[in-house]
């Protein structure tokens, strides 16, 4: 597995440490889950804007 170094506030590393404990999860997997869900929630927003786009066009073409 890669390893990535990342810049943060100390304050928003202590909040992630927070939450992986009480959670009983590394700080890496907590971070991986939290991009996991990013990169899913962009791809479903860009197929809806994808899906809008193709509407807008096929009225604009009708």
């Amino acid at each position: 597995m890669a390893r990535v170094l990342i810049s943060m506030p100390e304050a928003f590393l202590k909040n992630i440490d927070e939450v992986a404990e009480n959670e009983n999860r590394t700080r890496s997997e907590l971070i991986r889950e939290a991009l996991r869900t990013y990169i899913n929630r962009n791809k479903i927003r860009n197929n809806s804007l994808a899906k809008q786009n193709a509407q807008l066009l096929d009225t604009l073409l009708d």
